[in-house]
């Protein structure tokens, strides 16, 4: 951890035991942190922040008291927010987008732009998209997949190429295809950035990402695949708590852009299970992935995907409507940068 970093936190925890001793000789009643439950996978690369949140003290030092709530499954998650069980959860913004145009007012808040890669062997001869012709090809997350989709545009855009029609696909659970493809039964991976991250580290190579297919498609910059998703209703009625939350999130972000200390304490901890030359790819790939951009940039250029992706998704990707609606992306979240 930085000095700057290790100052700040040691500051903000004084000035909480400060408060909490001056309360405490005053016979006044200290205000405790606002709980804020956040439904996450259960081994999920959000319990890295998280984690990092709660062992820096970052959430208590905004004003809130985090609970991880671990969930099997992404819908399991989606189903807890909707039912009021949790208040947070991380998912993506064609998600939200399409809540809100059934009358489900969803807001997101970008968490991370780190994305998927096709990755193939170091000696695999395989060079360019066109070169996957024929080939087999594992694709996780499903023939919807926001990455899967975004690369067949560009194949077709730069190569005129059919990358779906063109090639034997085989859908499956992430792990699973990780290790066919280390097997040798696929010739080519699109995975979650994680399981790219590992195989990177195994020493294949990142063919072209999920990214680069989305500026080839007109975006300016890279676009948060993922973010953290609450109700309106619920930001209304705890406007502290959700920007204490949210600001919580990007002191830990800089913490773990900062340090490799707390990279390595995460995994001593067994919060990460990875170690060596894997933990250090992860590390690099997840720090690439933290927002910055300015947040009109980042809508301007999610809205402009979102027709991208409609185009090539249907409306079985984003439902009824033909444009991202207003408001998917938190407003409050711009006075914030």
């Amino acid at each position: 951890m930085s000095l700057f970093k290790q100052s700040r936190v040691k500051q903000s925890r004084a000035v909480y035991a400060l408060i909490a001793l001056i309360a405490l000789f005053s016979g006044t009643t200290l205000a405790a942190d606002t709980p804020v439950k956040v439904g996450v996978l259960k081994f999920g690369t959000v319990n890295w922040e998280l984690k990092s949140m709660k062992h820096g003290g970052f959430d208590k030092a905004n004003g809130v008291d985090v609970e991880i709530v671990p969930y099997a499954s992404g819908d399991a998650t989606r189903i807890a927010l909707q039912g009021g069980e949790v208040d947070v959860i991380v998912a993506d913004w064609l998600w939200v987008s399409r809540q809100r145009a059934s009358g489900q007012s969803l807001a997101f808040v970008p968490y991370s732009s780190s994305v998927g890669a096709i990755m193939v062997a170091a000696d695999s001869g395989i060079e360019s998209l066109e070169d996957l012709k024929g080939k087999k090809i594992g694709v996780a997350g499903g023939p919807l997949d926001k990455s899967w989709l975004l690369l067949q545009g560009m194949a077709r855009q730069e190569h005129d190429f059919d990358l779906n029609g063109e090639n034997e696909i085989a859908f499956g659970a992430p792990p699973l295809l990780a290790e066919k493809t280390r097997q040798g039964e696929l010739d080519a991976m699109l995975n979650f950035w994680h399981y790219s991250a590992r195989l990177e580290a195994d020493g294949f190579k990142r063919l072209v990402s999920a990214e680069e297919a989305a500026a080839a498609l007109g975006a300016n910059g890279p676009i948060s695949a993922i973010g953290y998703v609450f109700s309106d209703e619920w930001a209304a009625n705890n406007p502290d708590a959700a920007k204490g939350f949210i600001q919580a999130s990007r002191d830990t972000k800089q913490l773990l852009k900062e340090s490799d200390e707390e990279w390595a304490r995460l995994g001593s901890s067994g919060a990460i299970k990875d170690e060596g030359i894997a933990l250090t790819t992860l590390r690099d790939r997840f720090r690439e992935g933290i927002p910055s951009r300015p947040f009109a940039d980042e809508v301007a250029d999610a809205g402009s995907l979102y027709k991208v992706l409609g185009e090539l998704g249907g409306p079985k990707l984003i439902g009824d409507s033909p444009m991202m609606v207003d408001g998917t992306y938190w407003p409050v979240f711009e006075s914030m940068q």
